[in-house]
């Protein structure tokens, strides 16, 4: 047995929402991952976001996360008029998008009870040498851990 549960199935949620309509009981998830997505939540939703994903890891269960980081070259493109609120913009297809900061992180994921095992701001430079263009680009790229019951 290679001791992975074989028990897996895709379902649709608005993890906006206040209340979470999940098909999966709390305290069982090992990892949840949240690559580019708190990003496009409007900012008012994010703390009760974080609060009732990490409701569904076990104790010792790991909340991975990389989004934009303030400043990135993402940030800077956006002109006049796309600003809905500081660091919150709004794109030309109406989608909407946020730049963090580590400490925003950082308080989002310890409001909700978790404990930091990594918090770090990822920059590089990427050249396009056809075009001639350095672009500079900053993520944020967090590990927390729900603890152990004490």
């Amino acid at each position: 047995s290679s001791g992975i549960n074989a028990e897996y199935g895709a379902f649709v949620c608005d993890i906006s929402e206040k209340i979470l309509q999940i098909p999966i009981s709390e305290g069982s998830l090992d990892i949840i991952t949240m690559i580019f997505v708190l990003s496009a939540l409007n900012p008012e939703n994010m703390g009760h976001c974080i609060k009732n994903l990490a409701k569904y890891l076990k104790p010792g269960g790991y909340f991975l996360f990389r989004d934009y980081g303030r400043y990135d070259l993402a940030q800077l493109r956006f002109k006049n008029g796309r600003c809905l609120a500081d660091n919150f913009y709004a794109r030309g297809d109406g989608t909407k998008v946020y730049f963090f900061t580590q400490e925003e992180m950082d308080k989002l994921f310890t409001e909700a009870g978790l404990v930091k095992v990594q918090n770090t701001v990822d920059k590089r430079l990427q050249v396009n040498r056809a075009r001639q263009l350095k672009m500079y680009r900053v993520w944020i790229q967090c590990k927390y851990m729900k603890p152990h019951s004490s």
